[in-house]
């Protein structure tokens, strides 16, 4: 496994984590954890996307990562 199958998969699940703590009724959309997760899986994942030169998932997880920046913000 090479260092960007490790980084990719490593925000890939934060945001699964995020994902099913909220299905599961653990966390909120609209908390801190829920925000701070994805922004974090986010930015995980966009960096693994530029390693592979994938940019197509650059843009997305790049997008969803400023999404996410914007709403800790607003949090905070």
């Amino acid at each position: 496994m090479t260092f960007s199958d490790i980084m990719g998969s490593l925000g890939v699940a934060i945001l699964l984590i995020a994902f099913l703590l909220n299905m599961l009724k653990i966390i909120k959309t609209e908390s801190l954890v829920y925000s701070l997760l994805n922004l974090i899986g986010a930015g995980i994942a966009c960096y693994a996307s530029y390693l592979i030169h994938y940019f197509p998932f650059v843009i997305l997880e790049g997008s969803w990562c400023l999404v996410s920046l914007v709403a800790l913000i607003r949090k905070l």
